[in-house]
């Protein structure tokens, strides 16, 4: 095999590599800005996180904002 191929096979595999570190990367950053905002369904907005980006990363957008908004706090109605 010649050198240029044996670089081509090279850049390929860092190329699939990078590609499939990034998709982990997107895959688990909601879940996480959640655990560390204290979010109440922080598991559920990691799964989502997951769901979507194996189902075509379509609402991906939507479950990063969702690891972003706070639940209001109950108020006390006091009559």
């Amino acid at each position: 095999m010649p050198l240029i191929d044996l670089f081509a096979w090279i850049v390929l595999l860092v190329v699939i590599a990078t590609l499939v570190a990034a998709l982990v990367a997107l895959g688990v950053m909601p879940g996480r800005i959640a655990r560390r905002r204290g979010h109440p369904w922080a598991e559920a907005v990691a799964i989502g996180s997951w769901a979507t980006l194996v189902f075509g990363f379509v609402f991906w957008p939507l479950v990063l904002v969702w690891a972003y908004v706070d639940v209001p706090a109950k108020r006390d109605t006091v009559r």
